[in-house]
């Protein structure tokens, strides 16, 4: 593949076009900086707005679909997306090139697409159940039908960290659901991304899901704010999603926001410590070099077991193999870009400053290479680390962890809770009774048991945050209910329904 020579476009009413300016942008490696990877279309706002116009006048048709019909699109689209193996690890490839994570990643991102969507087809059965309300004895004297609709067009815009995989948690849903979509991925991991839901959208009716690249500065209000959008559904950062929120405001445009997270992890005094546990650890705080929102990011540990998970953790990150995401041994690829990186080592060197315990570990094979300008970062414990630490306080969003120690279960929950964020949490305690009592006190949208992140994530279960991770939920069925407002439809008792 002549990577340098790819350009994708944005697509539009069932068609690929450039950007109306005929503009793109360029598109890097983060494991060597100067290799061009190739272009996406820069999309302005006019695309925007024929973008938005395509799945406007394409809603009433698919909204007009019956649940099981659009269902079995679904299906159908869950079983192309993935037929074509060489296509598949083509895409894999130009994602681990433009993103930087590793391939077993990208090729993992691309498999669960399909999957989701077979999912969520499943609830059309059960969305297409109204509910009834009949005359009360309480002296209501009427027939009532509460059922659903969609609400229109969804502009769904997603992050650079996992695009993907986000995507599964929104786009099958807003299409059972009956919108038509926008979707907007993020401006450095953009490719691989709208080459796959190009392949998602030809097989749809022409303009239920559209596909825009940009930069978010450039096109974002545009989009948030058309007259034509009736839903947005964005994954990223608290300052912008706080940003979406006013400039959808305007139109009281609906909003769901799935934003930062600062996982907290408890580790009992009775928690099973063995190197199946510390790999569960390991995972859930390093895959995709600690880019995730539901990443391990604050682990609290009893005094009694402190020494033993560091240990533990330490043996864990010594395996770590950092390096060029494309090498089948690679274990964790670079940061995906410059200013992120620049904030997990502004972190650590915080941390080193302020006395705190820092160790850098894993094994760097091509020191050149890491040496050599990419943005990597080996995985980082910050052991004793003051709960004021901003790699405490903050969302760091890259391979670090701080090991905090904790006397009571009552001290171990107020130092988890004190804390902006409130996404997903985690217990380690073989004692199931004792660990849901804890969850149910944790301030989290989630909270996972002797596991941590998305490999312990239950995708038929909502998912989303609380305080400063954002509101509303993506996922599950609830996720689909996201994309739908209730209707009701009365009459006289005894007109709809026979007694």
């Amino acid at each position: 593949m002549n990577a340098t020579s790819l350009e994708t476009p944005i697509f539009i009413g069932g068609e690929p076009r450039p950007a109306s300016s005929g503009a793109s942008y360029e598109l890097y490696n983060p494991a060597r900086p100067t290799e061009l990877v190739g272009r996406a279309a820069m999309a302005g706002k006019e695309d925007v707005d024929a973008a938005v116009k395509a799945a406007h006048a394409a809603y009433p048709a698919w909204s007009a679909l019956s649940f099981g019909e659009r269902a079995e699109m679904m299906r159908n689209v869950a079983k192309a997306i993935a037929a074509d193996e060489e296509d598949v690890a083509r895409r894999s490839e130009i994602f681990t090139l433009e993103h930087g994570k590793i391939r077993r990643e990208t090729m993992m991102e691309l498999s669960r697409l399909g999957d989701r969507f077979m999912q969520v087809a499943a609830y059309a059965e059960r969305l297409a159940t109204d509910g009834q309300l009949r005359p009360s004895p309480m002296g209501s004297p009427f027939d009532t039908i509460i059922t659903r609709q969609a609400r229109g067009v969804a502009a769904l815009i997603v992050p650079w960290n996992w695009p993907i995989s986000i995507l599964c948690a929104k786009l099958p849903q807003a299409l059972l659901a009956g919108n038509t979509v926008v979707v907007k991925p993020a401006q450095n991991s953009a490719m691989a991304p709208s080459l796959t839901l190009q392949i998602i959208a030809e097989l749809l009716p022409a303009g239920v899901v559209n596909i825009i690249t940009s930069s978010a500065r450039d096109i974002g209000d545009e989009l948030v704010g058309h007259p034509l959008v009736s839903t947005v559904n964005f994954t990223g950062s608290v300052g912008v999603g706080q940003h979406v929120m006013r400039v959808a405001s305007h139109r009281l445009t609906p909003v769901t926001l799935e934003l930062g997270g600062n996982d907290a992890a408890l580790v009992l005094e009775d928690a099973e410590l063995n190197p199946e546990t510390f790999m569960k650890m390991y995972m859930g705080t390093f895959a995709s070099t600690g880019q995730i929102c539901m990443a391990m990011k604050r682990l609290y540990v009893h005094e009694s077991r402190y020494d033993d998970v560091v240990q533990g953790m330490l043996a864990a990150c010594e395996k770590a193999i950092v390096g060029d995401g494309l090498l089948p041994e690679t274990t964790m690829g670079p940061v995906n870009n410059a200013g992120q990186l620049k904030v997990v080592t502004d972190m650590i060197a915080e941390a080193r400053s302020k006395g705190a315990d820092v160790i850098e570990s894993g094994t760097v094979p091509d020191e050149a290479l890491y040496q050599g300008g990419g943005y990597f970062q080996r995985p980082t414990l910050v052991l004793d680390a003051d709960q004021d630490l901003s790699v405490v306080r903050e969302e760091q969003f890259g391979p670090v962890l701080p090991i905090m120690k904790f006397k009571t279960d009552d001290e171990a929950i107020a130092l988890a809770n004190d804390n902006e964020f409130g996404l997903c949490s985690s217990v380690w305690t073989p004692d199931a009774e004792r660990a849901v009592a804890l969850a149910r006190r944790l301030e989290a949208g989630g909270t996972y048991l002797n596991n941590h992140g998305p490999m312990s994530q239950d995708g038929r279960a909502p998912f989303g945050g609380l305080k400063m991770s954002g509101i509303g939920r993506n996922l599950g069925f609830e996720g689909v209910l996201g994309f739908m407002e209730p209707h009701t439809i009365t009459g006289p008792g005894g007109f709809l329904f026979d007694d």
